[in-house]
């Protein structure tokens, strides 16, 4: 980096491989809107569940007022998948925390509105992922569980 401030990257590889990384379209995203696409359901992509808090969810039910974030396990500290680097570990342990903490924030100024934040994590299954948000949407509508309903 400029002015001799030392980059948060350990090597020119790992800056590469981590500039690389998508914030939108990831592989656990997109298995998780094709199941649930499947089942039916439709939903707006990247989008800002309030247009004030500068924060886009990875799908958004509007009219159920739930907003689905796909958490990355390095990048929000999964507690089963999470290793911490083992270069600048300092820097790593500092942004994962307040990764973690704008979360909360976010989840809590979403509630505050009347949203439902759900969170799901790049590993978990993406058929018990989108049963489980397809639960939450139903209930919001006032539908009945997904199982019974198909559309």
């Amino acid at each position: 980096m400029t002015n001799g401030s030392q980059s948060w990257a350990s090597t020119p590889a790992v800056r590469a491989s981590m500039r690389a990384n998508r914030s939108r379209d990831t592989k656990p995203e997109l298995l998780l809107r094709r199941a649930l696409h499947a089942k039916g359901y439709r939903y707006r992509v990247a989008c800002r569940p309030l247009p004030e808090l500068r924060r886009t969810a990875d799908l958004v039910f509007t009219r159920a007022k739930v907003a689905v974030f796909v958490d990355g396990c390095f990048w929000h500290g999964c507690p089963t998948h999470h290793r911490l680097a083992k270069r600048n570990r300092e820097y790593w342990e500092q942004k994962v925390q307040k990764n973690r903490q704008r979360d909360s924030e976010v989840d809590a100024k979403l509630a505050e509105a009347g949203w439902l934040a759900l969170r799901i994590w790049e590993h978990e299954d993406a058929a018990s992922a989108s049963s489980r948000v397809a639960e939450a949407v139903n209930a919001r509508r006032g539908l009945p569980s997904p199982t019974s309903r198909r559309s």
